[in-house]
This record gives structure tokens, C-alpha cells and sequence, in this order.
């Protein structure tokens, strides 16, 4: 498992009986966590001093119980990246700190490179990949199906002063967007993706990952250059095995260019009972 170690400014502090205290920055929260299926002692005081929890509701959704202050908007940093955050409903906050171990990798393969290298960010979120990429050096396109997730990840690059760097912002359905780049003849020296488990699109289109990632795949694979650096997917859902993805990186990435395919759990460490909590798969492919 490849699990996030350099992070100050984020703490998982505890996990028991399905929820998570956390530490963002100054603040913590509690949130549901369906993984955290172990019960344990509370045994940490700050599970007492939470400044906000998030309860489900019945019906779906929930809400966020603020118990002390918590501002509207806070700022956290990783390395030389910084993020603004907020609660968010559905318990989010803007951010996946375990996605630091990609953000890192990414960001070291551009890097090494060189020369310039241009990033497709699919399914973009809030911009941290997007960001570490532009930080990095690279050009970056950056597609999401929320056009309040887009302005977010702009706040993003801002907040870390890469703004004026090269980067596209698309608020599109991200497997019309690959199609179209397809017949345009664009390409990319680097792709990242972390397509979530249903979702939809801007115009309602409906997204169920099991369904769609093959033809995601098989459709954004074409658009890797002849020089390419790089393929990143990210999947959450325990639905698609590790070595499903892993497979699939292979036929449609690796086949034809060579290069090394790997597939890892990424993971956040719990302070306080020296474990890993799991929080999804990687699939990488770089270059020879």
C-alpha cells in the first residue's frame, strides 16, 4: 500500500464504530466513514473537542452539526501546494489527502522529464492534481462536469500562485470531451483520471463506472502521445478488483508502448491504532 506520510498539515487521527476524526489544518471534524466497520475505545480527547460533525440523514445526504467555530473557508498546505476548504454536503470537504502519493508522483515524472510535458486532468474535482502538475512545470487541461468544482480548483491554483500558468478549465462530460479531442488530433503526454462511482454529467448524463470504464479507457488511451510520460486511474469502488484495473492498463496502455504497469491501495495511516486505513486503488502506467 502506498500510504501518505508527509502531510502536517492533515492528520487521520482515529477510526472506530464507522466514523473518522480528522485534523484539517486547526480544525477537526467528524465524519461517516462505510470502511471503518471496527468498533474500539475513544480513547484520544480530541474526539471531544471535534469543532464539527457530519450525521447522515435517513432519507440521504445529511448535515454538518458545527459544535465550536469553523470558518466558511480555511486553507491547508501540502508541500508548496495550498488548498482552500470548506464542509461541504454529502461530508466532503474539498480535498482527498491520500491522493497526495499521486499528486507527488505525478508531479516527480513531469519533472524528470525535462522538456514540456502536457497533463489531461479528467474528472479534475478541485484541482489538487491539476495544480501539483502546473507546479511541476506541465501544461494542464482540466475537465470536470461541475462547473462549481471548476471555479473551485481556479480558487485552488490561485491560492497557490500557478494561476498564470498554462491550463485549460472545461466544464465538460469528460468521455464527450476525449471523443472530441480524438477527432481533433490532440494528444497528451500525461493523463490522470479518478472517475468516481456513479455521477452525472452537465447535461444529466448518467455515470455508473462498472459500465463506462472500459470505453473510458479505451477512448482516452488514444489520446497518450507517441512520447508519453504517464497514465494514472484512481477508482474508489470496491466493485472493480485491483487486478481488473491493472489488466485493463495493460491491454489498453501497455500493450503497444512497453512501460511498467502497477496497481497499489493507497491509504491513509490512523494515528492512534497504527494502522492503514484503505481509500482506494491507483493504476499507474509510465513510460520505460
Amino acid at each position: 500500500m502506498r500510504a501518505v506520510t508527509d502531510f502536517p498539515d492533515y492528520e487521520l487521527i482515529d477510526a472506530t464504530d464507522g466514523e473518522r476524526l480528522e485534523r484539517w489544518g486547526d480544525y477537526l471534524l467528524i465524519r461517516p466513514d462505510p470502511q471503518v466497520i471496527w468498533s474500539g475505545d475513544r480513547r484520544d480527547p480530541r474526539w471531544k473537542k471535534a469543532n464539527a460533525v457530519y450525521h447522515r440523514s435517513s432519507s440521504g445526504g445529511g448535515y454538518w452539526e458545527q459544535i465550536s467555530y469553523v470558518p466558511d473557508v480555511w486553507t491547508i498546505n501540502y508541500a508548496d501546494l495550498t488548498f482552500r476548504l470548506k464542509p461541504m454536503g454529502f461530508k466532503h470537504t474539498g480535498l482527498f489527502p491520500e491522493q497526495a502519493v499521486n499528486w507527488a508522483l505525478a508531479s516527480k515524472l513531469i519533472k524528470n522529464e525535462n522538456r514540456p510535458v502536457s497533463v489531461l486532468n479528467l474528472f479534475g474535482y478541485t484541482g489538487a492534481a491539476t495544480i501539483s502538475a502546473l507546479k511541476a512545470g506541465a501544461s494542464v487541461t482540466h475537465v470536470d462536469a461541475s462547473k462549481g468544482m471548476v471555479q473551485w480548483a481556479k480558487e485552488n491554483a490561485a491560492a497557490t500562485g500557478v494561476a498564470d500558468r498554462p491550463v485549460r478549465w472545461l466544464v465538460d462530460d469528460c468521455l464527450k470531451f476525449v471523443k472530441r479531442e480524438i477527432r481533433r488530433g490532440n494528444t497528451y503526454d500525461g493523463i490522470i483520471m479518478d472517475p468516481p462511482s456513479y455521477g452525472r454529467g452537465p447535461g444529466g448524463e448518467v455515470w455508473k463506472l462498472e459500465q463506462q470504464l472500459s470505453e473510458l479507457l479505451t477512448e482516452t488511451g488514444k489520446l497518450l502521445s507517441d512520447n508519453a510520460v504517464f497514465f494514472i486511474l484512481n477508482t474508489y469502488t470496491g466493485g472493480l478488483s485491483p487486478s481488473i484495473l491493472n489488466y485493463m492498463v495493460r491491454e489498453i496502455v501497455a500493450k503497444n508502448r512497453g512501460g511498467d504497469v502497477s496497481t497499489d491501495e493507497i491509504g491513509l495511516p490512523v494515528t492512534c491504532r497504527n494502522i492503514v486505513l484503505p481509500c482506494g486503488n491507483t493504476t499507474v502506467w509510465k513510460k520505460d
